[in-house]
């Protein structure tokens, strides 16, 4: 059977997620295509992960008991001050939101290694896809890769969680927040806007 089977016979959400993630590769390396990814400006693709991770946290919702497990997590904060975000500069955004994402898939990913349902399961892994593309969203609007302190310190924009519904909730949060916020303002999406 092999991996071939595999992505045949996943669920339909996985596939949704698995969908969007090979257009988006198939749209970068198609040929003739001289830059190697075109900014993804349009927001309509943020939401679409963003509707994939409502559907998650409301499944988890709806599991309750058999979805829990007993640990914390780390995430990102998801409160935006605008007068604080406004004042920062692109890389300092860019840095603030790809240190979430990166957070964020570490507390997801871990998920992986628990016994979970198939239906957690599958919204775990969906999420991870989610997140992998939206690192390639980020790529394409030429947003810094994720770079991490240099300093051990705890990071003040971090706080701890102990519920998997709780961190579906940051999850969201965290996409219609500052994620949206610096989606909107890349400077590659305004290029010859006037």
């Amino acid at each position: 059977m092999g991996w071939l089977s595999s992505v045949f016979c996943v669920n339909p959400l996985t596939r949704k997620g698995l969908f969007a993630l090979l257009l988006m590769v198939l749209e970068w390396t198609r040929p003739g295509l001289s830059s190697p990814l075109r900014p993804i400006c349009d927001l309509r693709v943020l939401d679409h992960f963003i509707k994939e991770a409502w559907d998650a946290e409301a499944a988890l919702r709806a599991c309750k008991d058999a979805c829990s497990i007993a640990t914390n997590f780390t995430v990102p904060l998801t409160r935006v001050d605008f007068d604080v975000w406004e004042a920062m500069n692109i890389e300092e955004q860019a840095q603030e939101v790809q240190s979430g994402i990166h957070v964020l898939n570490e507390a997801i990913s871990s998920l992986q290694a628990s016994n979970q349902t198939d239906v957690l399961q599958s919204h775990i892994d969906a999420s991870i896809n989610n997140i992998a593309s939206i690192r390639q969203v980020l790529r394409s609007l030429s947003i810094p890769e994720y770079v991490p302190p240099t300093s051990d310190g705890e990071d003040k924009e971090m706080q701890k969680v102990s519920s998997i519904s709780e961190l579906f909730q940051v999850h969201i949060n965290f996409l219609r927040g500052k994620v949206r916020l610096l989606l909107a303002n890349a400077p590659v999406c305004h290029q010859g806007v006037s």
